[in-house]
């Protein structure tokens, strides 16, 4: 008799755990992976762990309870080139639903050429959009120190590229943090990298174009 109890309860847990195995499948299913691909303004460069915008990031998801998980892929100092040679294994490996890329700023500190830079952009897209992902562009603005023909060739060459290849665009990054008259009080020393205040400034910019890939309302923060 107890022989046959212990039978019945083993039976009855494991008709439990079957049970609720789809439920489970279910929830993991209706998760989504986002993979962000930037340089040293996207990897808290000279900031303390879990204050750059992309922390940030998750945290507004999961106050909203939205079930995105983000994988931080920038590196600081990464330049398009490196972005591009680095993308098809992290697509691989962690099969984003969305790719955020938000690369150039190094291009540009490097002197690269601006149409190896776009040819870079539109080659990561293409190949986002290949493995099935949904992507969206962060553009970058340079100072007006680098010419005036060249900062409007360098902004304008994230819109053309976005244009081309239907992806929604952020236009600037930085904005209200490198183009405010005390925008010194919003980068680090180098006055190169934006501080821990400017973070929330950045993942505000970010925040609307991103909300509409995901299908939820932007709201406020």
């Amino acid at each position: 008799m107890q022989g046959n109890r212990r039978h019945f309860i083993a039976l009855a847990a494991a008709m439990a755990a079957a049970q609720a195995w789809p439920l489970r499948a279910q929830s993991q299913a209706t998760g989504s992976t986002l993979l962000v691909l930037g340089d040293s303004l996207s990897a808290e460069y000279g900031l303390a762990r879990g204050t750059g915008w992309v922390a940030l990031l998750e945290q507004r998801l999961a106050q909203r309870q939205l079930p995105v998980r983000v994988v931080n892929a920038s590196v600081s100092g990464e330049t398009t080139a490196g972005g591009r040679s680095r993308l098809p294994s992290l697509l691989k490996r962690h099969q984003p639903h969305y790719v955020l890329i938000a690369l150039g700023s190094n291009d540009a500190l490097r002197g690269l050429s601006l149409s190896s830079t776009a040819e870079n952009l539109r080659l990561m897209l293409q190949t986002s959009q290949e493995s099935g992902a949904q992507r969206l562009l962060v553009g970058m603005q340079m100072p007006p120190n680098y010419g005036t023909a060249y900062t409007r060739d360098f902004a304008q060459m994230f819109a053309s590229v976005a244009k081309d290849s239907g992806t929604p665009l952020v236009p600037f990054l930085l904005k209200e943090v490198a183009d405010t008259p005390h925008s010194a009080q919003l980068f680090q020393a180098d006055r190169l990298h934006p501080n821990a205040q400017a973070q929330p400034l950045m993942l505000d910019n970010v925040w609307p174009a991103l909300a509409k890939l995901l299908g939820t309302r932007p709201g406020k923060a």
